[in-house]
């Protein structure tokens, strides 16, 4: 974390504003674990926002809810398979109905 710390730092000093965004990336089959992982990098760094990667296999993505309630993050990208043209932009209620959609086809 320290070394991140200090990329930010030297970037800040280089380019004004900077950083303009920081995205944490986080796999989305992790699970609860997401939880502390975005919450060591938000005080390391300040993260503006996250990208859920692998949410296009079995993941739910449920801790999205979590990290949303307690750190009030916002989830800007999810990446739905294993190109950089897999990448979309996170939409709150695509997100909500596919997971009841997923409920409806395991019951």
């Amino acid at each position: 974390m320290r070394e991140l710390t200090k990329i930010r730092d030297v970037v800040a000093k280089r380019v004004p504003g900077a950083p303009h965004e920081v995205l944490l990336v986080l796999d989305a089959t992790t699970g609860q674990n997401a939880i502390k992982q975005a919450e060591m990098f938000t005080k390391a760094i300040g993260v503006t926002g996250l990208v859920l990667a692998k949410l296009d296999g079995t993941a739910r993505g449920g801790v999205v809810f979590a990290i949303r309630d307690q750190l009030k993050i916002p989830v800007k990208f999810v990446g739905l398979g294993e190109t950089p043209e897999d990448i979309e932009t996170f939409e709150p209620t695509r997100f909500v109905e596919a997971l009841f959609e997923r409920d409806a086809i395991r019951a």
